[in-house]
């Protein structure tokens, strides 16, 4: 699995300034919606009650929410990147300004905690991390995920 797998171009995102979480989550599911045909509703409602049993804020403002959804057939990614940094009650109690959400099926034990790590491993890169804040262009930031990935493979 590779992140050009989940990532599709389109679930990239700069925004720049959210509210709260709720706001976030309800974000995150009207892009799930645009991009991948996920029920907004059902996607907001998943992350939140995810999000109620810890927060994913995962450090160096970085956060990981997820979620599991019936009806899907893969796992599916939405990136943002945030302008001004939102309270997320992280690990580190930073702000965060990288989102990558992930909505997997709800039988997808293995497939979904597989992009948990491969997403997770990518945003503990410090490199990766500061060209992601360095740009704004979704198609740069789609680029900047999916090819350091592959270079690393490599």
């Amino acid at each position: 699995m590779q992140l050009n797998d989940i990532l599709a171009p389109g679930a990239v995102r700069v925004l720049p300034k959210i509210s709260s979480k709720k706001r976030l989550f309800c974000d995150l599911g009207d892009i799930a919606h645009d991009v991948y045909g996920l029920d907004q509703a059902d996607a907001f409602t998943a992350l939140q009650d995810r999000e109620s049993l810890g927060p994913t804020g995962v450090g160096d403002g970085v956060a990981l929410p997820h979620a599991r959804l019936d009806g899907l057939e893969a796992v599916h990614g939405v990136f943002l990147r945030l302008e001004t940094p939102l309270d997320f009650d992280a690990m580190d109690r930073k702000p965060v300004d990288l989102i990558f959400a992930l909505f997997a099926p709800e039988g997808a034990g293995v497939a979904h905690l597989k992009a948990l790590a491969l997403v997770s491993r990518t945003l503990r890169d410090s490199g990766i991390c500061a060209k992601l804040r360095a740009n704004s262009d979704p198609a740069i930031l789609h680029t900047v995920l999916t090819e350091m990935e592959a270079n690393q493979a490599a």
